[in-house]
């Protein structure tokens, strides 16, 4: 008498990795997914690694985190792998402030996002 096993969230052919808690707005996040959506992920990573963008660094993590649960836990082929999805979500908002003059109160907000990225391998056309 063992539960069952949870269904997959995701294709057969594809693996995810999602990062909470990223300190960064969810509309520059969504610049740098944007720029790795779509590509071979030999090609993402090299475009992360040279970015300028200070949230790169953690979308490569997030990357190669998505990478190794396709080869370690789904025995997918990494040269075959492409970046099918990396979508952007809203997460907790700090709000901090600052005295500003004649008595009033500037609104700092500090928003955090989470970022969702899945890897699909596809069978490369000779």
């Amino acid at each position: 008498m063992g539960k069952e096993k949870n269904p997959r969230r995701v294709a057969e052919n594809e693996a995810m990795a999602k990062t909470r808690m990223l300190r960064t707005s969810p509309q520059k996040l969504n610049l740098v997914a944007a720029m790795i959506r779509g590509k071979k992920v030999e090609k993402a990573l090299t475009d992360l690694t040279f970015s300028n963008k200070r949230i790169a660094e953690d979308v490569k993590k997030c990357l190669q985190s998505a990478i190794a649960n396709a080869e370690n836990n789904h025995n997918l082929d990494v040269d075959e792998l492409i970046v099918a999805e990396a979508y952007v979500g809203k997460n907790l908002t700090m709000k901090r402030g600052r005295p500003r003059a004649r008595g009033r109160f500037g609104k700092i907000i500090k928003p955090f996002s989470e970022l969702t990225i899945k890897v699909r391998q596809v069978e490369e056309q000779a």
